[in-house]
């Protein structure tokens, strides 16, 4: 699994190893100074011996590259922060298909709704479920029974 962080500083990070071991200091000490496991310094010294610098260089990202540019995905931050009703929605949350929805409208981009998750994820957001409240719901009524009904059937301690 790819550890988190951009590609420069996960370089730095194996050329300091390989300085380190390079000066002596073993590859248990080495790990913990970095915070890695010790087979990763061990990994990184293989591959440092047999390719050189060219070993330990940092390579791109595997995966499909995003839809959105990163200029785009400053814009949805920035639409985002406005709320769903300065978009057009009848509420101020954001929901999955929502946010699908501005996409496709703004850009054509089209992105599957469990896959928007992920994308507001990257971006530092997370998505908003309404609360469901049934249409049939009386909050008048509702106030009167607790305050009439419930002290007069609650169960009262035995004396």
């Amino acid at each position: 699994m790819r550890p988190f962080g951009s590609r420069e500083p996960l370089q730095q990070r194996r050329e300091r190893a390989v300085k380190w071991l390079q000066a002596g200091v073993a590859p248990v000490e080495v790990a913990q100074q970095l915070g890695v496991d010790r087979r990763s310094v061990r990994r990184w010294n293989a591959a440092y011996r047999r390719w050189g610098a060219q070993g330990i260089r940092a390579r791109a990202v595997p995966g499909r590259p995003s839809r959105l540019s990163s200029a785009q995905k400053r814009r949805l931050t920035q639409w985002l922060a406005r709320g769903a009703q300065a978009a057009g929605f009848a509420t101020d949350l954001w929901t999955c298909p929502r946010v699908a929805a501005l996409l496709r409208t703004r850009w054509g981009i089209s992105y599957h709704i469990d896959h928007v998750c992920r994308l507001l994820h990257s971006l530092g957001w997370s998505p908003q479920r309404p609360a469901r409240i049934a249409r049939e719901r009386d909050e008048e009524r509702i106030r009167t029974w607790v305050r009439v009904e419930w002290p007069r059937i609650k169960k009262k301690p035995i004396a």
